[in-house]
């Protein structure tokens, strides 16, 4: 989700830590995966690049069926731990887009910096240093890396200019409040201007929640949003606060949406246009 950003003091723009900033000076609202999150996605691929390997090693010598002395022994474990520990896990994220079997059970991915997807070099620094963080340490260079980092950042990440998004979003279970009966008629001729997308999203957060605070923080906080909307309201209606905010909420929800089904039906009928040439000039 889109924000524009946020003015401060001295004409300046400051923007959240947890948003990622365009080149076009846009923030996005994006979210890194937690601790929890990357430390439970590591352990699924541990153990399945693990018993890949042993699966290897279980086919190598099935396959030979002669004996193995010492030497070619080691020499096959190492060319076995550099296949599944390091070449299939740089193969997996940069075929998938920075995805694999425990991020895609967490809901995460890995991406740049700037939020672009993850190239063959950043996901070889990842594998690279992984296979020192997280194998031979089980994991405590990574944890503690990650600890020390608003993104929960490990040491392949910070050399390789990549972080773990969080790219699951929470599934939506409030329907949109209604449009109070006592304002239909006042819905019908009402001028409501658009909202500034602060001011829209607490109006939204409140009636969505305002069953669960008490009256006195309730009755406060719809006055207090009610004053905030009223100057882009006219004319103002003689209702309580929180009747006025589900009002202006339900009108600019109606008429937004008959916007983008005017705009949605405008592009339908221009699309026959986009694909012939002007003036009936033949195709050749």
């Amino acid at each position: 989700m889109e924000q524009p950003g946020k003015a401060a003091d001295h004409g300046q723009y400051s923007w959240s830590e947890q948003e990622l900033v365009t080149g076009e000076a846009v923030a996005l609202d994006v979210r890194p995966a937690s601790i929890i999150l990357r430390a439970a996605g590591t352990i699924i691929d541990w153990v399945a690049y693990i018993l890949l390997f042993l699966g290897v090693a279980l086919l190598v010598s099935g396959l030979t069926g002669v004996a193995i002395d010492d030497a070619l022994g080691r020499a096959l474990g190492i060319a076995g731990l550099v296949l599944c520990l390091l070449i299939v896990p740089m193969a997996v994220e940069t075929m998938t887009g920075g995805r694999s079997l425990g991020k895609l059970a967490i809901g995460a991915r890995i991406v740049r910096d700037d939020g672009g997807a993850i190239a063959l070099r950043h996901a070889f620094i990842r594998a690279l240093l992984g296979f020192v963080e997280i194998y031979l340490t089980f994991g405590g260079i990574a944890a503690t890396t990650a600890l020390l980092n608003n993104k929960s950042k490990r040491l392949g990440d910070l050399l390789a200019g990549t972080y773990s998004q969080h790219e699951r979003v929470p599934r939506l279970t409030n329907s949109p409040v209604p449009l109070p009966l006592v304002l239909e008629d006042w819905a019908q001729t009402v001028d409501v201007v658009r909202l500034p997308d602060r001011l829209s999203r607490r109006i939204a957060q409140f009636l969505r929640q305002a069953d669960k605070l008490t009256p006195a923080t309730r009755l406060r906080l719809a006055d207090s949003l009610a004053a905030e909307a009223v100057p882009y309201v006219s004319p103002k209606p003689d209702v309580p606060a929180e009747v006025l905010l589900a009002g202006v909420a339900a009108v600019r929800r109606s008429r937004e949406s008959r916007a983008l089904e005017l705009e949605r039906e405008r592009l339908d009928r221009l699309q026959p246009l986009l694909h012939t040439l002007p003036h009936g000039f033949p195709q050749r």
